[in-house]
């Protein structure tokens, strides 16, 4: 996913809707192709499913944005980190926190 103009940060670039799946599910989920566009949601280790342009942000372990989950909205909101110029890759941890550095279920390369 690229900027098709300038970002600046803090700025909202996309409000995903999601699909919520129960914590009883997921044995089933993480076994299709879904799995690896899930994000963590609520506080009952439910499941989200972006819709939108949500599921298609590649990671980095220097993201440009980062993400909130809005229980409230059933969204899943992507802002800027910091400023994007136009044509530059936008980018999320998919560990959830910006500095988080743990290890994926992909090997990363940067």
């Amino acid at each position: 996913m690229y900027a098709v103009r300038d970002i600046k940060k803090d700025e909202l670039i996309e409000a995903s809707p999601v699909i919520i799946s129960p914590k009883r599910e997921w044995k089933y989920l993480k076994k299709t192709s879904l799995f690896h566009h899930c994000f963590y949601w609520g506080d009952d280790d439910e499941t989200a499913i972006a819709l939108g342009n949500g599921s298609l942000f590649n990671h980095s372990y220097t993201p440009n944005a980062k993400y909130d989950n809005n229980l409230d909205d059933l969204t899943i909101d992507f802002y800027a980190h910091k400023d994007i110029k136009a044509g530059e890759e936008i980018t999320i941890n998919y560990n959830g926190e910006i500095d988080d550095k743990s290890p994926l279920w992909f090997d990363v390369i940067e």
